[in-house]
């Protein structure tokens, strides 16, 4: 049975098949960035939330540590409480994959698209 020719329902294309055009590699550029940008999203809506809950800080107060932890740059306002101590600890290691998962997620298209050009099959006669 044959593979099909289509890129629909895959999210690269194989080997195999041709190059994609510049406007269909920036239409899944982007759709990859909004994958990131879900990601992000819901990682500080978390952190904001467990800061406000556990920490017991104000919204922009949680949204500000959040952010820091986040990106790696650190926490910037200390825990007192036991519970915030903890989801601290947790939500710090958590970023740290989460930041990495939207790195790879975000470089996915482009390293994909290079990698498919160093492998096309030129047809010298």
């Amino acid at each position: 049975m044959e593979r099909p020719k289509t890129t629909i329902g895959r999210s690269f294309e194989h080997r195999r098949q041709p190059l994609i055009s510049s406007r269909q590699y920036i239409y899944r550029q982007l759709r990859f960035f909004a994958y990131g940008a879900i990601i992000i999203g819901v990682s500080l809506l978390m952190g904001v939330a467990g800061y406000c809950y556990f920490g017991q800080m104000a919204f922009v107060d949680g949204f500000y540590n959040a952010s820091m932890i986040l990106t790696g740059m650190g926490p910037v306002t200390p825990m007192t409480t036991d519970g915030g101590k903890i989801f601290s600890s947790f939500y710090a290691l958590y970023s740290g994959v989460a930041f990495l998962t939207t790195a790879a997620v975000l470089l996915a298209p482009a390293i994909h698209r290079f990698l498919h050009v160093l492998n096309i099959d030129t047809d010298e006669d």
